[in-house]
């Protein structure tokens, strides 16, 4: 589920990574590692631009799997030492990690009165029991009941 306001920014980084992919082909690399299975049935899939990463690696190393130099994913460290940083900028007193957001994103969904259901799905959780942690945030009494009356 991608917000729409997004979509040009994506776009634009996808292009950015679409021309890493061109330059590592035309270098002799832009593979990437695939299960067995599926580099068994499409032989030649690892260096096609549908298989590439989203967020690739800012330079190429070497699959210990393999021994091929190629480009991997992002670290998630990258990504976590991203928010931490723009925790601190923003002065945030709290501890921020990326599955505050996460949790952030859930109660949002709750909040707009989506089903918790849905709200599974989104997150992945195989049990529902999972998601209904996330409900704990929303027990604000009556005072977050709104009237029916006031809707008309």
């Amino acid at each position: 589920m991608l917000p729409n306001c997004i979509q040009e920014s994506l776009k634009e980084h996808l292009e950015k990574v679409k021309r890493i992919h061109k330059q590592d082909l035309a270098e002799g690399f832009g593979s990437v590692y695939l299960p067995h299975a599926l580099d068994r049935k499409y032989p030649q899939a690892h260096r096609q631009w549908i298989w590439q990463y989203v967020f690739p690696s800012v330079k190429r190393s070497i699959d210990p799997r393999t021994g091929v130099e190629r480009r991997h994913h992002l670290s998630e460290l990258v990504l976590q030492r991203a928010v931490k940083e723009a925790t601190s900028k923003s002065k945030i007193a709290k501890k921020v990690s990326c599955h505050t957001l996460r949790h952030s994103f859930a109660t949002h969904l709750l909040e707009a009165g989506y089903d918790i259901r849905t709200i599974q799905e989104l997150l992945g959780h195989k049990d529902v029991q999972t998601t209904m942690i996330y409900t704990h945030v929303l027990n604000s009494g009556g005072h977050g009941v709104q009237s029916p009356a006031d809707r008309l």
